[in-house]
């Protein structure tokens, strides 16, 4: 099995968790604030990572462009984070997270427009599917 995989699976399993852990924690306080504390542990728990993995010393080496597209990378973390916790605050998990995930069907779509990337009628059902099936959650 390739590493990705193993990787991307790991990846929906915390996805899951945070969802569900974001609703009891966002309870009480404004999504702004819920969304500012939780970025602040990503932040050190992140750069405890990289300093233990020796990967600070990379830093030099980070070109320009990397770091405008890693910068604009950032906003649009930030900006879905502050979008997520507010749905969450306002709306159920079980319902919230399906629509999130739609942003599979956007990654999808912006993979063949910016990068190339092909999409082929397999990927395209199974999206299709997935897409139908976070509607669904809405009924």
């Amino acid at each position: 099995m390739a590493t990705w995989w193993i990787y991307a699976l790991l990846s929906a399993v915390f996805a899951a968790a945070t969802a569900i852990l974001a609703k009891i924690g966002v309870e009480g306080v404004p999504s702004t604030l819920a969304t500012a504390v939780r970025t602040v542990v990503i932040l050190v728990f992140a750069w405890g990572i990289v300093f233990a993995a020796g990967h600070h010393r990379e830093i030099a080496k980070i070109s320009a462009r990397t770091a405008v597209f890693l910068a604009l990378s950032g906003l649009a973390t930030g900006a879905s984070w502050l979008a997520y916790f507010q749905a969450l605050k306002l709306g159920p998990a079980s319902r919230v997270a399906p629509i999130d995930k739609l942003s599979l069907a956007f990654t999808i779509a912006l993979a063949a427009v910016a990068l190339g990337e092909p999409i082929t009628w397999k990927l395209a059902l199974g999206v299709g599917l997935m897409v139908a099936g976070a509607l669904l959650t809405l009924a």
